[in-house]
């Protein structure tokens, strides 16, 4: 069992981390274009702010004004950006660092840097041409006169990658911690369910380890719904106990009935034999005794007859080769005539409730015979003399009805789900014929099943009813 809970501990969890970690790159990914595009919007704003208030102050001014220089080192503080000022030469007249960090006054930017500053242009990852000395993010503008439209100078604002990637690795440090927190937090919550799945199993294997050493006792606690897989194979295992228990008693409850009908002849005869040999028993009842001895050695080979027959019918009844079409009228009643000298002695009142028609069938006849003849023995032997037996057939359907009622002691509600098992012991089903084993009523199940028939008995107010079906012939 521990091999297949860790098998889906790790299957999961590796499904598990792939997901996440395709949605953690998936938002690093958004994340860092985002920021991005962010950067870019506020360098573009910035870039027009200063150029529309240096084409206000050139009005008047130049744009080495000190009062522009202060309006760009506030924006530029603000939004934590560098922003150059450069005459139409190209020479840059105001920066927004501060005068003493300042370098860059004076220094000229080239042609091919002048020729791309135009209208809003993004120049992406550049050096301006040699002014920085590691690439930068740079947004450029034109400064226009106001009065004539003609270019003044350019406005560039400039970010360092620095300042990009920071705010994307604090993402990305925040994106990475929830999902190792949710990795986390899952792993716990799939190995805590997957132990929780894997119980039952683990309980089912310990289970049919005693099973395997004869205890039966054993039982997997229910703690599913029974709707659901686990809970319905949880029931079927525990049905399937139930089920080995009670074979399992009746097992030895067989064991203990066939040493007991073997031992009591065989004590008998022994007795007997060893009584006339050792002159025990005098001479004169020899006779009396071996006439014992043969009845109880016939017994024992009824017994073993019946114990065969009780090992064949169902492979008998099962073969098709062997069922014939039939008059299931004319077989019932022929098999109630040889019952009429025993239901007179009875004083037995027998209502045959026959069908006018013929009630064609499809079965192995001389089966289907012995399954009545049992059946109506058994109806016989235990109904209350004067009482009435009815014997009834009809059909419906597809299938032939036999319903063989007595009236006589009720058989115990506890003896009923066991009244065709073999050698089971109730007053009632003990024994189709005193001579046996009670192996009747386990023949006419056997014969019925091997049909793939049903065979029912219900016993209530010392009515006691077997019913068994036939199917019809088309």
């Amino acid at each position: 069992m521990k091999s297949i809970y860790l098998r889906n501990f790790t299957a999961m969890a590796v499904l598990v981390f792939f997901c996440l970690m395709l949605i953690c790159l998936s938002f690093i990914g958004i994340g860092r274009m985002h920021l991005v595009r962010v950067l870019r919007g506020d360098m573009i704003a910035s870039a027009r702010e200063v150029s529309r208030i240096a084409s206000a102050i050139e009005q008047n001014d130049t744009l080495d004004s000190w009062l522009l220089g202060m309006i760009i080192s506030a924006i530029a503080n603000s939004t934590e950006n560098q922003i150059f000022v450069a005459d139409e030469e190209g020479c840059i007249v105001r920066c927004s660092d501060s005068a003493t960090r300042c370098g860059h006054i004076g220094l000229r930017l080239s042609e091919n840097v002048l020729a791309q500053a135009n209208d809003d242009a993004e120049f992406g990852l550049t050096d301006l041409g040699g002014i920085f000395q590691e690439p930068r993010y740079v947004v450029s503008r034109g400064i226009f006169s106001e009065a004539d439209g003609s270019c003044q100078g350019y406005v560039f604002v400039i970010s360092s990658p620095g300042k990009i990637f920071g705010d994307w690795s604090a993402f990305l440090i925040l994106a990475s911690g929830v999902t190792v927190a949710v990795l986390l937090v899952f792993l716990l919550v799939t190995l805590v369910y997957s132990k929780r799945m894997a119980r039952p199993l683990d309980e089912i294997a310990a289970a049919s380890r005693k099973f395997a050493r004869g205890d039966f006792s054993v039982r997997v606690k229910q703690e599913y719904n029974s709707d659901d897989e686990m809970g319905a194979l949880i029931d079927s295992f525990n049905k399937m106990a139930d089920s080995l228990e009670a074979a399992e008693k009746r097992r030895s409850e067989f064991i203990a009935n066939v040493s007991h009908e073997l031992r009591t002849p065989m004590t008998t005869i022994a007795g007997f034999a060893d009584g006339i040999l050792d002159g025990t028993i005098p001479p004169e009842e020899e006779k009396k005794y071996l006439v014992s001895i043969r009845d109880e050695t016939r017994r024992l080979s009824r017994l073993v007859r019946d114990m065969l027959d009780a090992s064949s019918a169902r492979n008998i009844a099962s073969d098709p080769s062997r069922r014939t079409v039939f008059d299931l009228n004319e077989l019932v009643l022929q098999t109630l005539l040889s019952f009429e000298d025993r239901a007179t002695k009875k004083n037995l009142d027998v209502d045959p409730q026959l069908p006018e028609d013929n009630i064609m069938v499809i079965a192995d006849k001389d089966a289907i015979t012995r399954v009545i003849y049992n059946l109506l023995d058994n109806a016989v032997k235990f109904s209350t003399p004067g009482s009435c037996l009815t014997l009834r057939l009809y059909k419906d359907e597809e299938k032939a009805y036999v319903a063989i009622r007595d009236v006589g002691e009720t058989i115990p509600p506890d003896d009923l789900p066991f009244i065709f098992d073999r050698f089971h012991k109730s007053d009632r089903s003990r024994s189709l014929d005193k001579e046996g084993m009670g192996l009747g009523l386990y023949l006419v199940k056997a014969i019925i099943n091997g049909h793939d028939e049903d065979i029912a008995v219900k016993s209530e107010d010392g009515v006691t009813e077997f019913v068994f079906t036939l199917k019809l012939a088309k």
